[in-house]
């Protein structure tokens, strides 16, 4: 009676089992298999958003184990076995039934549950041991294959579209940014955006993105990331603000993620009100020196290389240059990474960012984004989202990185 909307081939999900188990082995070699809680992450295994878990043995099929939702999951999931559960209790002995069982140790995906159903697990399952499985998780979903890619560089060309050709023909100074905002959920909504931006971090929301005007570019933020905003309220400090009209001779960052298909690119556009001439040149400075970072980070983000190593360098050059103070952030809003991973969440792994040292490998995918708050004024920068090729990052969301005058 029903059919699928779309699948995720066989094959595909074959090479993600796979790439799971190798880091199993590598990163949790105790575990007897994978228990997986994250909708996004099942999503990940099986093509279809469960809800329950997904037990990836070291050998053998999976298991995905739901709640509810069975009949879609036979629509969307056709290759992987399903069954029902009530009871955390319930799991050892379906998966034994099915020829599965668990082991004495499970890896599970422990940021994918909250304390309170993290100590039920462990209370209900108490003859077993857990250890985590977020790494394997974290890395396998980093490493991009052929197919996921193809998403990607839709959803970046859609972005690219949106951000640089349609929306500087919409816009105006005088406008406030909340009316920017919702010309930019039209003009996204129109190419394809499927209306979620989802974050891996506990507690992180974002929705749209960031639409900052002149000084809300350095606005005081609890978002991690060095836009300030000042938000729709402070119960939604999102979007953009219906009392903060973009003015001439400021500039307008629009940081607003792109969606297609569960797979995300990062963007920021930075606009400046008024021609090219009323630039200062303070101001000109800054986002040329963001724009040179992003271009050496995209040109050293080849196979084998510490995204920490990346991020001390262009931390380092940030002093040299005289940008330190607003490098990433100005004062408090300042944070301690130039970019990160992307993918089924914004907020992918690595970040770029002290302590990452596991080498870069082709087919990541990393949305860099180095950006100069200045003080009185706002944020100028750049951000966008690229893949990493033998060569270098290849940038997936446009090729264009000035700031566009906008006149009015």
């Amino acid at each position: 009676m029903f059919e699928a909307l779309a699948t995720i081939p066989t094959e595909e999900l074959a090479l993600r089992h796979a790439r799971c188990r190798r880091l199993l082995a590598e990163l949790a070699p105790e575990a007897s298999g994978l228990l997986v809680f994250a909708r996004p992450a099942i999503y990940y295994l099986t093509g279809t958003m469960g809800m329950g878990c997904l037990w990836l043995p070291r050998e053998g099929e999976p298991l995905l184990l739901l709640r509810k939702g069975e009949g879609r999951a036979a629509l969307e999931a056709p290759s992987t076995r399903v069954a029902a559960y009530r009871s955390y209790k319930d799991l050892p002995v379906l998966a034994a039934e099915m020829g599965a069982p668990f082991g004495d140790i499970l890896a599970v995906d422990m940021s994918g549950l909250s304390w309170q159903l993290g100590q039920m697990l462990a209370g209900r399952l108490s003859a077993h041991r857990f250890v985590s499985g977020d790494l394997v998780l974290a890395v396998a979903q980093s490493l991009k294959s052929e197919w996921e890619l193809g998403v990607l560089r839709h959803c970046g060309e859609r972005h690219h579209l949106a951000l640089h050709e349609v929306m500087p023909r919409l816009i105006k100074p005088d406008q406030s940014e909340r009316e920017i905002a919702h010309t930019a959920w039209a003009v996204f909504y129109e190419l394809g955006h499927q209306g979620i931006l989802r974050m891996s971090a506990f507690g992180e929301e974002c929705f749209l993105g960031h639409v900052s005007a002149g000084d809300s570019g350095n606005y005081p933020s609890s978002f991690n990331g060095p836009l300030g905003v000042r938000g729709e309220h402070p119960a939604v400090p999102l979007m953009g603000y219906a009392g903060k009209v973009w003015k001439k001779g400021e500039p307008l960052a629009l940081d607003i993620g792109f969606q297609m298909e569960g797979y995300h690119t990062d963007k920021t556009q930075l606009y400046w009100g008024g021609d090219s001439a009323s630039v200062p040149a303070e101001v000109r400075a800054a986002h040329d020196f963001c724009v040179d970072v992003q271009a050496w980070a995209a040109e050293a983000l080849k196979p084998g290389a510490l995204v920490s190593e990346i991020w001390a360098h262009c931390l380092e050059w940030s002093k040299k240059a005289g940008y330190y103070d607003g490098f990433m952030g100005l004062g408090a809003n300042k944070v301690p990474f130039l970019g990160h991973g992307i993918g089924l969440a914004i907020d992918g792994y690595p970040a770029i960012a002290k302590g990452f040292d596991r080498p870069v490998e082709r087919g990541m995918v990393f949305a860099l984004e180095p950006k100069q708050g200045i003080s009185g004024l706002g944020m100028v920068g750049v951000e966008n989202t690229f893949e990493v090729t033998d060569a270098g990052a290849v940038c997936i969301t446009g090729d264009a990185y000035d700031m566009l005058c906008i006149e009015g």
